[in-house]
């Protein structure tokens, strides 16, 4: 459900890190997400998991591993990303027999809004979030090519 889980806000956060940090081609470590992001390593671990099992991130082994997109950012939308991690908990409105107004009135509202959410974050997309942030003045870090010299 849209309108209850930070979990949905914390994966959003980490695809545009990641995407705005490392892009298809870079790496964005576990920990710097996490220290950019202001939250705990081992908080956002459960979610890197699950964006990497929805192939929305891939996990980079190694020294010098960690995550960058699974896909070009142009074609993954926000409602992919909270479904990744649960989108929908239901349990937000268990089954009540003795509370009509909340089961008949409130529960088909929020499920209304969530249906709005939904249909609102598949029209976005990582791409469009980047082109937000040029467009406010941050500037993604570039990559330095490497040079040997001999």
């Amino acid at each position: 459900m849209y309108l209850k889980t930070d979990r949905i806000l914390t994966a959003l956060s980490i695809m545009l890190d990641v995407a705005f940090y490392a892009g298809r081609s870079g790496v964005a470590s576990g920990a710097d997400i996490a220290q950019r992001s202001g939250l705990l390593r081992r908080g956002i671990e459960p979610v890197l998991q699950a964006l990497s099992r929805a192939g929305l991130l891939d996990s980079i082994r190694g020294p010098k591993g960690g995550y960058r997109l699974g896909r070009s950012p142009r074609v993954v939308n926000l409602h992919e990303i909270a479904s990744a991690v649960g989108a929908y908990d239901s349990s937000c409105f268990p089954v009540e027999q003795d509370n009509p107004l909340r089961t008949l009135v409130m529960k088909p509202l929020w499920e209304e809004l969530n249906d709005g959410i939904k249909g609102k974050l598949g029209n976005i997309t990582l791409a469009d979030l980047l082109q937000q942030a040029e467009r406010l003045g941050l500037e993604r870090p570039r990559q330095i090519p490497i040079s040997f010299t001999i």
